[in-house]
């Protein structure tokens, strides 16, 4: 396992870090604190930083062709104002908001954003798959899936990716970017989900695709970032120090650094002492650039 030389981006410490957006217009990396309810920006250049909160939980973010946010969050989908901080809805949640909220999400090629949900009892696969087009938010699937994660897509647009957490799967489709169809789905890799064995290396959580093509997943509780080829190849595994990142976004000029989200809600004490980077959001560079995520087309 490769270990790489980390810097602390952000020194505040998240409950739930998540949903890691570079913004390239703005220069500006975008993150949530779920359990925080509050959205967070920083301009790594200069060290500027801006929060705003919200009144139910933010899982996903989408930048629009405003420059302005697209937010997914427990109550529904929400347009923020980076300006004037205004916030206003879109359309509300579709789903009972006491045992269901909105998880991880992403824009596809045309501008479209799908997020998926995440059953909170975890007793069932009762988690959906929703596509925010044009202001008009649509069912893709249902069932099948737990806490749905890991959205993203191929440098061509042709192939999706999805990862299940619960199951400790991931899953590729091929995909039509004009209709906006995904099918074909196949299993990328399952990671062992024996958390007692010594070598349990985590469940899949937040991810993001380089410009070769290669699939970089966070893996909550495993401590490390995964970076795996287009056929589910293990090519790279980087130890963290963090137990718990939860989303990675390439950035910065070059689209080289990559930004982790991690989380320390519900950490023990012992593992919080040993890992006291945990909830902050991290950076270090990489050799293959990421791809830009797609503005959502309103």
């Amino acid at each position: 396992m490769k270990t790489e030389k980390f810097h602390i981006v952000h020194d505040e410490r998240m409950l739930v870090g998540e949903s890691a957006v570079w913004h390239a217009v703005e220069s500006a990396l975008y993150w949530v604190d779920i359990d925080g309810k509050s959205v967070h920006r920083l301009h790594p250049s200069s060290g500027k930083y801006s929060r705003w909160n919200t009144d139910t939980e933010p899982s996903a973010i989408a930048v629009d062709q405003d420059n302005n946010l697209v937010l997914a969050t427990r109550a529904g989908f929400v347009y923020l104002n980076t300006t004037t901080g205004d916030i206003d809805d879109i359309v509300a949640a579709p789903y009972d908001t006491s045992i269901v909220r909105f998880n991880d999400g992403r824009t596809d090629p045309a501008g479209r954003f799908w997020v998926g949900t995440m059953y909170e009892p975890r007793d069932q696969q009762k988690a959906e798959m929703y596509v925010l087009d044009k202001g008009e938010l649509r069912l893709a699937w249902a069932g099948g899936m737990t806490n749905s994660n890991g959205l993203s897509f191929s440098p061509d647009g042709k192939t999706m990716y999805h990862s299940d957490t619960t199951s400790h799967r991931v899953d590729a489709y091929d995909y039509d970017v004009k209709t906006g169809t995904p099918s074909n789905r196949r299993n990328l890799v399952t990671f062992s989900d024996d958390k007692k064995a010594a070598d349990y290396g985590g469940r899949p959580d937040g991810a993001a695709v380089d410009s070769e093509g290669n699939y970089w997943s966070a893996m909550f509780e495993g401590g490390r970032i995964v970076k795996l080829s287009p056929t589910g190849e293990l090519l790279q595994e980087i130890e963290l120090p963090v137990r718990c990142p939860t989303s990675v976004a390439f950035g910065g000029p070059d689209l080289r650094t990559l930004f982790v989200t991690s989380a320390s809600k519900g950490r023990s004490n012992d593992e919080l002492a040993k890992y006291p980077h945990s909830g902050k959001v991290l950076a270090f560079t990489v050799d293959v650039p990421g791809v830009e995520q797609a503005e959502y087309r309103g």
